[in-house]
């Protein structure tokens, strides 16, 4: 009977021995690959026919996370072992994004960061640090930088640019406009002195400066229109510009006998065909686009940012020279700003669908593909949950000292702070989350320091630099966020000209055809 007993122990032990290790195996074969693709890397010397800059606007690293385990659970699984599609590009770096004045910057600042290529003031675009924000008479002494898209269009290049906020607002206006802030978008925006100095405002910059983009779809129509003139899709709601100027039929008429089309709702957009069209202007909405998540609500119909990107490329590849495109996940950042997680994270879901939608068209030996953001936040992920709780739910292990749950994503400042304190004042305590759905998408995470009209804050951390095709491995460290311009740049041959003979695509030097055979070689024997 002992004998039997022993047996059936040892065979426990086995069987036990046999699960550990297969458990141990699975992280060793997963480094591995995951080495065995590192080996066997090549530097791409070419040059980059097109440019795609994808910005997700307040996309930072604690997003991202976030992100990546709401996509992995939207599908049934704990989420924490996916990625983000750029998560598997070969080189990534990070961006310091301070702004001249500020350690925590605004997206004025950095959109002329690294769409310029030069660092300037919070909250004004396009010109160099001698800018005063509010200030028009400074226009007179800041240099006025060109962006990436007026240096394309320079060379010859197709350009193009998408975004789910504004048109006029502060990133997509760093590609066309100087202005010294960012909130003067349309002549009513404008001071009293600003019109007696003579300034502009971003959407008249927009029809003298961005003529030549051969895309533009984002919201804003209420900029380019004048009091009195009733919206399309909201009758109610009518345009705010006070010199009487309709900017879209200015637009229209600009481009005469182009091959131009100017749409406003999901039909007459997805009416385009791209092969008949040279010129397309979109603006959605009176403001910004919807989020994500109302976006079917939307009853003239919104393109998803993947639909607006595809439409782009279609557009934009007919030209021999290349192009360059810029697309902004705006609505990012909006979602935090209002301290609602969900919209963040759902919005981040959808613009890693329009980088999906890009790499599906293009030829990574000749495009150069970078994910980025601007700025981050001050959400938060913490507490030591289990593996797979939801990561909008409520900590599944632990509570805080007051004998109340807390959610896994919450905010330093920001909408979310007021509920906070009227339950501290009137129990003591922090809210009781115990019968709240934190997962609603509408629910309002808690926060510590109440900024209700301020809004949540940017944070000042770096963010990620994510990169693939010709030229990547420049990005290498941690960067000024000025280098990204640089790199895009000389990677397309604007300015930086000495290696433009090159040929496009490939390794382009023995040295580095050297690196790739050993590389290739010390795979197959080290991780045979």
């Amino acid at each position: 009977m002992m004998g039997m007993r022993c047996i059936i122990w040892i065979i426990v032990a086995v069987i036990v021995q046999i699960a550990l290790s297969q458990r141990a195996q699975h992280w060793n074969d997963e480094a591995k690959i995951a080495l065995n693709e590192a080996l066997r890397l090549e530097m791409d010397w070419g040059v980059a026919k097109n440019v795609i800059l994808f910005l997700g606007d307040g996309m930072d690293i604690t997003t991202q996370t976030a992100a990546r385990i709401f996509k992995g659970q939207r599908k049934g699984e704990t989420g924490e072992e996916g990625y983000l599609r750029w998560h598997k590009f070969p080189y990534v770096a990070l961006s310091k994004t301070y702004n001249t004045d500020r350690q925590v910057p605004d997206s004025a600042g950095t959109g002329t960061a690294y769409l310029t290529g030069v660092k300037t003031k919070f909250g004004t675009i396009g010109f160099d640090d001698g800018i005063v924000r509010y200030d028009c008479a400074t226009e007179q002494v800041g240099v006025p930088q060109e962006s990436i898209g007026v240096r394309a269009d320079k060379e010859g290049k197709a350009t193009g640019f998408i975004s789910t906020t504004r048109v006029t607002h502060a990133s997509p206006a760093n590609l066309y406009a100087h202005v010294a802030d960012r909130n003067w978008e349309s002549d009513d925006d404008l001071t009293e002195e600003a019109v007696n100095l003579g300034c502009t405002d971003i959407a008249s910059q927009f029809i003298e400066n961005a003529g030549f983009f051969k895309v533009v779809l984002a919201g804003g129509r209420r900029e380019m229109t004048p009091v009195g003139q009733a919206d399309p899709e909201y009758p109610e709601k009518e345009g705010q510009r006070l010199d009487n100027r309709d900017l879209i039929q200015e637009w229209v008429d600009s481009k005469e006998n182009m091959n131009a089309q100017y749409v406003w709702n999901l039909d007459d957009f997805n009416g385009v065909n791209p092969d008949d069209t040279d010129y397309l202007l979109g603006l959605f909405e009176p403001s910004h686009m919807n989020y994500e998540r109302d976006r079917e609500l939307d009853a003239a119909g919104e393109p998803s940012i993947a639909e607006m990107t595809e439409k782009a490329i279609q557009i934009l590849s007919k030209d021999e020279d290349g192009y360059f495109l810029f697309v902004e996940g705006g609505r990012i950042d909006h979602g935090h700003h209002a301290g609602v997680a969900y919209n963040a994270l759902l919005d981040t879901l959808a613009f890693e669908e329009a980088v999906e939608k890009a790499l599906d068209m293009v030829d990574l030996k000749e495009t150069l593909v970078i994910v980025t953001a601007d700025h981050g936040h001050v959400m938060t992920m913490a507490g030591y949950p289990s593996r797979g709780n939801p990561i909008l739910g409520k900590n599944d292990i632990y509570m805080g000292d007051d004998g109340l749950p807390f959610s896994t994503l919450a905010y330093m400042n920001g909408p979310g702070a007021p509920q906070v304190h009227e339950a501290f004042n009137k129990t003591g305590k922090r809210p009781d989350l115990t019968n709240v759905d934190t997962e609603d998408p509408h629910y309002l995470q808690d926060a510590l320091v109440p900024l209700v009209e301020l809004e949540e804050t940017h944070g000042g951390q770096d963010v990620g630099i994510f990169a693939i095709g010709p030229m990547a491995h420049l990005f290498h460290g941690v960067h000024e966020q000025t280098y990204v311009n640089h790199v895009m740049r000389y990677a397309s041959c604007l300015d930086y000209k000495e290696h433009c003979e090159n040929p496009v695509g490939g390794a382009s030097s023995l040295g580095a055809v050297l690196v790739t055979l050993l590389s290739s070689f010390l795979a197959a024997v080290f991780l045979q």
